[in-house]
């Protein structure tokens, strides 16, 4: 960390203390590029000695444009940006835009698709998990956790590509269903999956959940309330390790999760450990619904047969001129949506992961917003944080879980 320069005291001066200005407490930075802070984030904290007395986000040094570019591209164009925001929920990402797209222009999806994108969201999750779970074990010195993490997600990012050809970018998902259904091998995969997962959970849990290095570093610290967190727009791990039962999977059912059995993991203290083993519980409760889910798969179509809105199969393209035409129009003209407003969310691995889309009657999206669930988690940090010392920051920073292509998009 480096002390701060002056023109950085002029423009915070408003959100630090008087004691700061004077030089009684001390500035510093706290990244852009520093590991802990998880990607391209700069903290400006105050401290007194080593207490956090303020902690300020500067964000935005990863502004991409998503939103305005995918309003330049036609409807289905535009879901290959999606990939790009949370890069630890691609999948969850398509998710929530295909369903929006879905909600816009009234559009049907067969069960089996259904049945498959909630298989691959709560592998996703689970992926997503684990890479928390590896650098928050990194970021209080438990390096053989990380090691372990990387491993399992391995199996994950092999099922993606055996269905999409795509480790992380997938675009799997489409308006209407999938991109094409999964292949031979996909139940054989997720099922050796389902066996060897739950003695790897045990396995981190005997390593770290009573190890009292982490227990020191984690029990008391960095609470959040449950009316602070409402304030904030906390959702996620982070709201329901502070008491609040708040799932959109149980809360707002979509793509069929109101089939499944499945609890919500929650906890009352509010501090990182909580944070923690909310996520724990998750893992075995995505396994319980990826289970159910691929027990019950169905067969049949996997995209609606709306051909005003869905590519005809491939298989038709060579035997069929009318197919290969409607298959050009679509993928060079789009489809109009009409004059409409729709917002649809899902529960990312991060919390609430909204899409607001607006069309105007022609083929793309007047106004596409992204309702991130990072931005407003990082946004508590502050109070979190307030009155710990910097190393305990490090350990509440990796609690929330941030991602920041889905904070600056």
């Amino acid at each position: 960390m480096a002390q701060i320069e002056e023109v950085d005291v002029e423009q915070f001066k408003h959100l630090v203390s008087e004691r700061a200005l004077t030089g009684e407490t001390m500035l510093l930075n706290m990244g852009p590029q520093h590991p802990s802070t998880h990607g391209v984030l700069r903290l400006l904290l105050e401290l007194d000695g080593e207490t956090v007395i303020n902690c300020i986000s500067d964000i935005g040094y990863l502004h991409t444009g998503i939103e305005k570019n995918m309003e330049a591209k036609t409807y289905i164009k535009a879901e290959v940006m999606s990939d790009r925001l949370d890069y630890m929920n691609t999948m969850g990402n398509n998710l929530a835009y295909v369903l929006a797209v879905e909600k816009l222009v009234d559009l049907d999806v067969p069960p089996r698709a259904q049945a498959i994108r909630v298989i691959l969201t709560e592998l996703q999750r689970i992926a997503s998990h684990l890479v928390f779970l590896g650098a928050f074990g990194l970021d209080l010195a438990a390096m053989s956790v990380f090691l372990y993490c990387f491993r399992e997600r391995e199996a994950i990012l092999d099922i993606a590509e055996l269905c999409s050809g795509q480790r992380m970018m997938t675009t799997y998902f489409r308006p209407g269903g999938l991109w094409r259904d999964v292949p031979v091998e996909f139940e054989t995969a997720v099922r050796a999956f389902l066996k060897m997962f739950p003695k790897r959970v045990d396995e981190y849990e005997a390593l770290l959940t009573k190890n009292p290095i982490l227990l020191d570093r984690t029990v008391g610290i960095g609470k959040l309330d449950v009316p602070t967190a409402l304030q904030h727009g906390v959702t996620g791990p982070p709201l329901r390790a502070s008491g609040l039962n708040w799932d959109l999977r149980k809360a707002r059912p979509y793509s069929g999760y109101e089939q499944y059995d499945f609890n919500i993991p929650t906890r009352t203290e509010g501090d990182t450990f909580a944070r923690y083993i909310v996520r724990i519980e998750e893992f075995r409760e995505s396994l319980k619904i990826v289970e159910q889910a691929l027990n019950k798969l169905p067969m049949g179509p996997i995209n609606s047969d709306n051909r005003k809105f869905v590519p005809p199969p491939r298989s038709e393209l060579g035997v069929s001129m009318e197919a290969l035409i409607h298959h050009f129009k679509l993928w060079t003209e789009g489809f109009p949506a009409p004059k409409a407003s729709v917002y649809s969310a899902v529960e990312s691995p991060r919390g609430e992961l909204g899409v607001y889309l607006e069309g105007d009657g022609g083929p793309k999206p007047h106004r596409v917003h992204w309702r991130t669930p990072s931005f407003d988690n990082l946004s508590a940090l502050e109070k979190m944080s307030r009155g710990h010392l910097v190393a305990d920051l490090v350990a509440i920073l990796a609690s929330i879980d941030i991602v920041l292509g889905d904070i600056d998009r």
